[in-house]
């Protein structure tokens, strides 16, 4: 807990005193944001906090260099939020709640309106930080924006998404159930998806009545300040939704604080199995998204055109780096010979800056991720796959890309469970080709797969899909689709080992995990009978 670092009362004084801290500005505004790659010179922007709607320079001693993929120039620094200042944005959250969870929710839906508002005229200067921090093409990013505006807008129908529920249940008594929020909500956001995940989770946490504590990827915090910044400007008040910086000292506190009582998590597997049983043990409400291993498996009777272009789209967008990204390739029968148009097409696709219109994949996030690919492929082929298109190597010709984490569509085929490249999540534009006879092969290689994120079938057979929907073991199931995420009026379902908890994120899922219910029971007569004596009585009350 944070009082393992400072004493309580070192903590109170310490806080107080941040709230005379330096305010600052962010480095973009709606019309003056990023639209080409920073030069080596260029003086990194320095990311601060965000606590009762100001960005405060923090105090910290630990700062991270964040580069951008593209070019591996240093573009900001992140801090470390120290001990002190973790106190600080937590204790605003809690004392922001009363207020907040008794505000109208009208009063909420009429924020929620704004800041949908808000968030459509910001979209290209979310998108273009995006490009900068995360690598993605502008396009991409601007989707990236696009998924959570959704949910914000999905927010707004949150005076019917909390409706009560009630009943006469015996003569003048009636029980009414209530939804009510839970109190400070952490959301803890990885780097792939800078404005959607964080989207996935404050526009409900606050429609609801709830606060929260944000923690952005340290990688890629823009896009979360600018929500931030627009959230205040859409009249949520002061303390209600604040932003930490960080790494494993800030996800502990985050866990540890008795104010927080329900955890977000999107990211990898040894983090979010951490966050979970961590969390859970200490009797706080977690959900947490994992890791993915997501399976498209074409029939003989598949439309060909429409499958290529659907396969390349689902694997090499994003360079790869979705969760829901396709991985694995099944082809089922002589499928396998549309391999090689596959292939074909690929390799057209063009590596690139995401500020460049003609890119249709950016980087990946740091050169860490390019090594392990690469061991990733080696290993591999080592044991039997097949190099049949080898993105490595792919770089942009203009110098200032030459140190850029690039690499292009890449794809192997005779594939096997035991080969890396099928066993681990690789987070990058390669994609693993398997082929089955049949498609109950199909059916029992998806479900022997640990994961159970998203999986996709392409067919001309409503009966064959039928099959298939009812025998399949994973979350989110596409048919003709090849990325079956669902529209914010239902919940992203992923499943089995991408996924831990009891209700997802958005959707009615989302709704409940944010709320706990209340039911009221109440007794007005109508009428007395004349004479009636009232005696007490010690008998359990039955309702007839």
């Amino acid at each position: 807990m944070l009082s393992r670092a400072l004493k309580i009362p070192q903590l109170a004084t310490a806080a107080r005193q941040l709230r005379f801290q330096t305010t600052v500005a962010l480095s973009s505004s709606l019309t003056h944001y990023p639209t080409n790659h920073t030069q080596p010179g260029d003086e990194p922007y320095i990311t601060p906090s965000f606590v009762n709607n100001k960005f405060l320079k923090l105090e910290s001693t630990t700062w991270y260099d964040i580069h951008d993929p593209a070019t591996n120039y240093v573009v900001l620094r992140v801090p470390q939020s120290t001990p002190a200042e973790l106190e600080e944005a937590i204790d605003s959250a809690a004392k922001a709640f009363p207020a907040w969870r008794d505000t109208s929710v009208i009063k909420r839906q009429g924020v929620a309106f704004k800041f949908v508002q808000l968030l459509r005229e910001n979209m290209d200067r979310i998108a273009s930080v995006i490009v900068l921090e995360q690598g993605k093409t502008f396009v991409d990013a601007q989707g990236d924006v696009t998924r959570g505006l959704q949910v914000a807008e999905a927010a707004v129908n949150i005076t019917n998404d909390l409706k009560g529920e009630t009943l006469e249940v015996s003569t003048d008594m009636e029980t009414k159930m209530i939804r009510e929020p839970l109190g400070v909500v952490a959301s803890i956001c990885p780097f792939n998806f800078p404005a959607m995940v964080p989207l996935w989770s404050i526009p409900l946490i606050i429609a609801t009545g709830n606060t929260a504590v944000v923690k952005p990827s340290e990688r890629v915090p823009g896009a979360a300040m600018i929500i931030a910044e627009l959230l205040a400007k859409a009249g949520v008040p002061p303390g209600v939704v604040n932003l930490v910086h960080g790494k494993h000292d800030t996800v502990n506190a985050l866990i540890e604080d008795p104010r927080i009582k329900a955890l977000t998590f999107v990211g990898g597997d040894k983090a979010g199995k951490y966050i979970y049983e961590r969390g859970s043990a200490l009797g706080k409400r977690v959900q947490a998204n994992l890791g993915a291993k997501n399976h498209l498996v074409v029939l003989p009777d598949a439309d060909k055109s429409q499958f290529v272009n659907a396969i390349n789209g689902a694997a090499f967008g994003a360079a790869g780096q979705r969760c829901m990204a396709i991985s694995v390739l099944v082809t089922v029968g002589k499928t396998k010979e549309w391999v090689a148009d596959v292939v074909k097409d690929a390799a057209q696709l063009k590596v690139g800056s995401g500020f460049d219109s003609s890119s249709d994949l950016g980087p990946l996030i740091n050169p860490e991720c390019l090594t392990r690919t690469d061991s990733i492929i080696e290993d591999s082929v080592k044991n039997g796959a097949k190099l049949v298109l080898d993105g490595r190597g792919q770089k942009p010709a203009e110098e200032r890309f030459a140190k850029g984490n690039f690499l292009g569509p890449t794809i192997l085929t005779d594939v096997k469970p035991g080969h890396r490249a099928y066993d681990e999540e690789i987070f990058a534009p390669v994609l693993s080709v398997v082929n089955v006879e049949t498609l109950d092969e199909a059916i029992e290689l998806v479900n022997s797969n640990r994961y159970g994120n998203g999986v996709s079938l392409f067919t001309s057979s409503g009966a064959l899909a039928q099959y298939f929907n009812k025998r399949i073991d994973v979350g989110q199931v596409g048919v003709n689709v090849p990325i079956p995420v669902p529209l914010p009026m239902f919940s992203f379902t992923g499943s089995r080992g991408s996924f831990l908890g009891d209700l997802n994120f958005y959707g009615k899922n989302g709704i409940t995990f944010l709320t706990k219910p209340k039911t009221i029971t109440s007794s007005w007569k109508s009428s007395t009978v004349a004479g009636d004596i009232l005696k007490p009585s010690t008998s359990m009350p039955v309702h007839q």
